[in-house]
């Protein structure tokens, strides 16, 4: 191959792929798994619903919303960067195509991607995609391109390389998903720096990790849940101002350990308390101290052994 065949080449290729250095740029990103971690089920949810692959819906919202981070989403709680034609509700503006071009502004993610799913399922212009099975997510990609969803040309392109990095097609094949997630995943209060509480599963419970100056009030408009009960399900105050890094338990912890622990007692190290080593395993307070026969003005000692189950 000549050199001005070679020239041409890659420059038909950067056209269709993206160039070598965006290719190369896509990368792993902990924001981005985050942001899967917190919305697969709602975005499951949806696909069982509209049958819109959850891969597509949780590609979309990451490279709509920069992992939802971006000031539309923020501002907005809009993950797909669906513009104003023919909406009603709440608006903001933001640069995009044009200067300050109208968006559709949301309460919370779920109602994002619950317009979003409706966007696509109602409009005609988007009939055709409904024709590509749901596990053919890279025909998808390419049918919202075509179907005119965004203007770069690399957007399908875009959306395959995230849902093969992040192996997003597996959940295409889900056929049930987490209620309790699909539920209280969506946030309508973004931290500071942009990134979301990320709820985890721990001993039969969900929690988030309390990132510094949160409040329980800030915790229930994040996960919908009041801010007395959060603070009853931690044994605290409604009005505590929460540490970076306490976890906070979404619903009422249960009264003994998991299992792996039934004949494995915690050995207490320094700074620990009763407390938090009941957070520790997501136990109740009161549990623990019946489990050890133990006053609660019993003061712990380092290297004291503790029941947990």
């Amino acid at each position: 191959m000549n050199i001005l065949k070679r020239t041409a080449y890659i420059l038909v290729m950067c056209f269709i792929f993206g160039s070598p250095t965006a290719m190369a740029q896509m990368k792993w990103n902990s924001a981005y798994k985050a942001y899967v971690d917190q919305y697969k089920d709602l975005a499951i949810e949806q696909m069982l619903r509209y049958n819109i692959p959850a891969s597509i819906t949780l590609a979309q919202g990451l490279l709509e919303s920069a992992a939802g981070r971006s000031d539309l989403t923020r501002a907005g709680n809009n993950h797909f960067g669906i513009k104003c034609h023919g909406w009603t509700g709440r608006r903001v503006y933001h640069d995009d195509d044009a200067r300050g071009e109208c968006f559709r502004a949301y309460d919370n993610a779920r109602q994002s991607y619950e317009d979003h799913s409706r966007f696509l399922a109602k409009q005609s212009r988007y009939a055709r995609l409904f024709d590509h099975k749901r596990t053919d997510y890279r025909s998808w990609a390419h049918g919202l391109k075509a179907c005119g969803y965004a203007t770069n040309p690399q957007y399908a392109t875009k959306l395959i390389q995230i849902i093969e990095l992040y192996n997003l097609n597996q959940y295409d094949r889900a056929t049930s998903f987490d209620r309790f997630m699909a539920r209280h995943a969506s946030t309508d209060k973004p931290a500071p720096d942009g990134s979301i509480h990320v709820i985890k599963f721990y001993n039969k419970n969900y929690y988030v990790m309390a990132k510094t100056g949160d409040t329980f009030a800030e915790l229930s408009r994040e996960t919908g849940i009041s801010a007395r009960k959060l603070a009853r399900y931690n044994e605290r105050g409604k009005k505590d101002v929460l540490a970076n890094g306490d976890v906070i338990y979404l619903k009422k912890k249960q009264k003994r350990a998991e299992k792996q622990f039934r004949r494995t007692p915690h050995i207490v190290r320094a700074g620990e308390s009763m407390y938090s080593i009941a957070q520790l395993y997501g136990i109740r307070l009161k549990s623990l101290y019946k489990m050890n026969h133990l006053q609660p003005d019993y003061e712990i000692q380092v290297g004291d052994r503790l029941r947990v189950r």
